[in-house]
This record gives structure tokens, C-alpha cells and sequence, in this order.
């Protein structure tokens, strides 16, 4: 299953991780996905969408 919020479509991005002694590796950062029960076209569905849809209420959460 991908890594992306089925509501913006926020997907993983890349960059670097910089230790103290500046030791550089590559890194991933990661959305926050979380897995809710929404109302989808009157019907309710399991969607994995991203905390700041939830929080910003693009979502409406089925009871």
C-alpha cells in the first residue's frame, strides 16, 4: 500500500540527515498517515489520510 493521503495526495519526500560531525546519509520523511472510517459519497469507507486533513477537517469522520 503507498505511503500517500488519499485526500492531498502528501506522499514521502527525501533529503539528509546531518550528524554533529556533519556525516551525511540520505533520509525519508515520512506523512503522518492515519487510518479513519470516513463518509465517502454518502457511504462510509477506510481511507489512510495525512493528520493535517483530519486536523484542518477535510474529513468527515463517520460515526
Amino acid at each position: 500500500m503507498a505511503k500517500r493521503c488519499e485526500m492531498c495526495g502528501k506522499e514521502p519526500v527525501v533529503g539528509r540527515q546531518h550528524s554533529h560531525a556533519n556525516n551525511v546519509s540520505p533520509r525519508r520523511f515520512e506523512p503522518n498517515l492515519q487510518t479513519v472510517r470516513a463518509v465517502i459519497n454518502g457511504g462510509h469507507k477506510r481511507i489512510r489520510v495525512c493528520t493535517r486533513c483530519l486536523r484542518s477537517g477535510r474529513v468527515i469522520k463517520a460515526a
